[in-house]
């Protein structure tokens, strides 16, 4: 797939928890995360990372979008460096880039109307004042098949697919480059999630983004990704198009996530 330039370069990237003093002069256990990570996501495809539970999946996700700090490596960012991206603050990586979380209706702040939810980005990241903030906000809710008056409305009021679909809009409101879906579709129902990951692909091609998608469930990454990075333990173990992954695995954890996976199918 043609570059014109990296969403997302990733050097040798490590995460390792533990490892502190302790008050009697020994240390406390290592756990390697994320060991020594070299991947890239190019501009306007879907990479999906796919692992178990504990494989290092939304430790990587954290360190993208600078909620955890490598211990080694590099990152760049929409062709910035993320050390940079850090020193200008949250709100440098909000512009270039956005999460999405797994459970939607815990993203969203309870006790505001889902007009106050949105209008928080729309002044902290682009500057725009009340008048520009309502007809954007509007536009933002059509993007997503949302009618206006939701906009009035709290979190609770919605159902999974429709919080989901709030959150994404959200993410949008930054007008990023990036977006990273930390298992945007595991807590919804089966129809539900074909939604969802349909307007997703509708979102990519309108907004020309670049996705991260972080899952377990390999029936969903058939059905939405360019590429797939398959991680065990914190290792990249195995990498390559969906097509060719899903036909032919070479990896025997690959091999064995594959046989185990339902299909999904979107009409």
């Amino acid at each position: 797939m043609a570059d014109r330039q990296a969403a997302i370069e990733i050097t040798n990237l490590t995460k390792i928890f533990g490892g502190n003093r302790t008050l009697f002069g020994g240390k406390t256990h290592e756990i390697h995360a994320v060991k020594n990570l070299t991947m890239t996501l190019h501009h306007g495809e879907t990479l999906a990372i796919v692992g178990e539970s504990g494989s290092g999946k939304s430790t990587i996700a954290r360190m993208i979008v600078g909620l955890e700090t490598p211990t080694s490596g590099s990152m760049k960012i929409a062709g910035q460096d993320s050390s940079e991206l850090a020193r200008e603050g949250a709100a440098a990586f909000g512009r270039k880039i956005q999460y999405v979380f797994q459970d939607p209706v815990a993203s969203l702040n309870p006790r505001k109307t889902i007009g106050k939810i949105l209008e928080a980005p729309l002044r902290l990241l682009k500057g725009y004042d009340s008048a520009k903030c309502k007809a954007r906000m509007k536009e933002l809710m059509d993007a997503v098949s949302m009618p206006a008056d939701a906009l009035q409305r709290y979190p609770h009021e919605f159902s999974g697919g429709q919080a989901q679909r709030i959150a994404i809009a959200r993410a949008l409101a930054a007008e990023p480059d990036i977006m990273v879906l930390d298992e945007p579709v595991s807590a919804l129902d089966v129809s539900v999630q074909a939604q969802v990951l349909l307007l997703l692909e509708d979102l990519k091609a309108e907004f020309d983004l670049s996705y991260l998608f972080i899952s377990h469930d390999l029936a969903v990454v058939e059905s939405i990704s360019d590429r797939v990075a398959v991680f065990y333990f914190g290792e990249l173990v195995e990498e390559g198009s969906a097509a060719e992954l899903f036909a032919s695995p070479n990896h025997e954890y690959t091999k064995k996530l594959i046989a185990s996976a339902p299909r999904l199918e979107i009409e």
